[in-house]
């Protein structure tokens, strides 16, 4: 026998209703999230932005989800590449977030800044970063006003041992750890 109570119909109509845009925009910005540089090489063009809505899928095979605004000229490029990378940045990366969230700066000018080099597919990876893949698109699907990417993972490098950057409250934050401070 359950023993879950019936739900309430009102309660029932609360969940379905959406909260407000802003209401959501706020509470989001509460949530810290990891500083990457998502940026992608190859037929369609070079093309780069700053991401926070990155994270793993599973490790067989190994597989990563990015979130990309469908509006953005980096999301259009990725699309018909079908090759990325996620550069996760470190504390010292934080004026090359800053440039790679820029609207107004040509591709060709965010690539300025910082050391790249090719990686598996032709994958832009960053050096120095504390983390670098190189990624396939296997699906993309656009939800609301994003793409949502999974791509399988061709490479993976662990790379320096450092403070991550972290964006939080619509700034770019350190964190530090404590016991080794």
């Amino acid at each position: 026998m359950n023993s879950h109570p019936h739900p309430d119909p009102a309660a029932g109509a609360a969940l379905q209703a959406h909260p407000a845009a802003g209401a959501f925009r706020e509470a989001m910005s509460r949530v810290a999230g990891a500083v990457h540089v998502v940026a992608t090489d190859g037929p369609a063009g070079r093309a780069g932005l700053t991401a926070t809505a990155v994270t793993s899928v599973s490790d067989s095979p190994p597989s990563l989800i990015v979130c990309l605004n469908a509006t953005s000229r980096t999301a259009g490029i990725l699309k018909a590449n079908g090759i990325f990378s996620v550069n996760t940045l470190a504390a010292a990366h934080v004026a090359l977030a800053r440039h790679f969230s820029r609207s107004g700066l040509s591709m060709d000018e965010r690539f300025a800044q910082g050391a790249w080099q090719a990686g598996a597919g032709g994958a832009p990876l960053l050096a120095g970063a504390l983390a670098r893949f190189a990624v396939k698109v296997v699906d993309l699907r656009q939800v609301g006003s994003h793409h949502v990417v999974v791509g399988e993972v061709l490479s993976a490098e662990a790379g320096a041992d450092a403070e991550p950057l972290v964006y939080h409250r619509r700034d770019y934050r350190v964190l530090h750890d404590r016991d080794h401070a």
